[in-house]
């Protein structure tokens, strides 16, 4: 199959599948009369399990070891578990702070309905952020 029709079957672009044959993680063959990158079955497999593997949150370098392992014959498994687990500790600090920033703006703003606009004086900025009062200190830095 060529490039047009694998990206049809697997719902990827032409240019992603390029890009993945570029870096190494499908392997098309090569058309001996026309140079033409040629896809089986196994690609489109493996375009499906990039995909899932990709909407899981894994990077395409971490994939690619993935990829790595199984043909080796020895099971990613371990390594898939590892990533991910560390992955959700990762994004709930992230979660977190997003959430701690989130509730500050809307302090902020709350803190500011009813304040006037300022005028730089040389030792202000902007009298917004510079009267915005935090829960502790140690928020600052």
């Amino acid at each position: 199959m060529t490039v047009r029709d694998v990206a049809a079957l697997a719902n990827i672009s032409p240019e992603v599948i390029r890009y993945y044959s570029r870096i190494g993680l499908i392997k098309p063959q090569r058309n001996k009369k026309n140079g033409y990158k040629l896809y089986d079955q196994r690609d489109i497999s493996r375009l499906i399990f990039i995909r899932r593997a990709k909407i899981l949150g894994y990077t395409l370098k971490e994939i690619k070891e993935i990829l790595s392992h199984s043909s080796a014959g020895t099971s990613p498994c371990p390594m898939v578990r590892r990533i991910i687990e560390n992955r959700i500790g990762g994004n709930r600090q992230r979660l977190d702070d997003m959430l701690s920033l989130q509730t500050r703006m809307e302090k902020a703003v709350e803190q500011w309905k009813h304040m006037p606009d300022g005028t730089p004086d040389g030792d202000s900025v902007c009298i917004l952020i510079e009267s915005f009062t935090f829960q502790n200190d140690r928020e600052i830095f």
